[in-house]
């Protein structure tokens, strides 16, 4: 069921087939999974709602689901450490809903292949369409002082997130307030002041 953005490995699309079901059964969805080496493993799971506001305490939930179905299944053989996330602000875009849901927002794109001879892409998310060659994601780009607008097939995406602006921050504060999610004291000035990260939402760890 997942594609390389929300899953690359061998080990992530198994863990993935294992845990989109079980969130899915929860009222969520899966963003990302990815296990990270280290002396200690991390499983990182990023989840949402599917119109967005996920909280901590549904990270929380989702942990606790997760790692009672991982002890079950062990498809982990060696001791890991169990990170559920929210996508955070500039969050990663593994699905093609997500670039439609985002059109008009800053994002870098990267392929698994140079398309003219480049692999990295920066621009405004233009929507998607049907290629010839497939589902197509749409990115304007500045060329030589123009706006172009190009076309990326979407299984040749090896990375994709929104690139963090005052914009972006903006509309999220606004989602979260409509979903009626707690900011947590946060207003747009003390947005102004984060740093981008690859893991920048709430979360929830517990570990096994």
């Amino acid at each position: 069921m997942s594609n390389d953005l929300i899953a690359k490995t061998a080990i992530d699309r198994r863990l993935a087939e294992i845990i989109a079901p079980v969130i899915e059964d929860l009222g969520f969805e899966l963003v990302r999974v990815r296990l990270q080496g280290g002396k200690t493993a991390t499983l990182q799971i990023m989840a949402d709602r599917p119109e967005g506001g996920i909280n901590v305490d549904d990270c929380g939930e989702i942990s606790v689901v997760v790692s009672a179905t991982l002890d079950v299944e062990d498809p982990i053989e060696d001791n890991y450490h169990l990170e559920v996330s929210s996508p955070g602000i500039d969050r990663p875009l593994t699905r093609m809903k997500d670039f439609a849901a985002f059109e008009g927002y800053e994002a870098r794109l990267e392929t698994n292949q140079a398309i003219d001879g480049r692999k990295r892409f920066k621009g405004v998310l233009a929507g998607v369409e049907k290629g010839e060659g497939g589902d197509e994601v749409l990115l304007n780009i500045v060329e030589g002082g123009e706006v172009q607008t190009i076309g990326l097939q979407f299984d040749w995406l090896s990375d994709a997130k929104l690139v963090l602006t005052d914009e972006l921050i903006r509309e999220m504060l606004r989602q979260k307030k409509e979903a009626g999610v707690q900011i947590d004291n946060l207003d747009e000035t003390a947005f102004d002041e984060i740093e981008t990260e690859d893991n920048d939402g709430e979360n929830a760890d517990a570990k096994e």
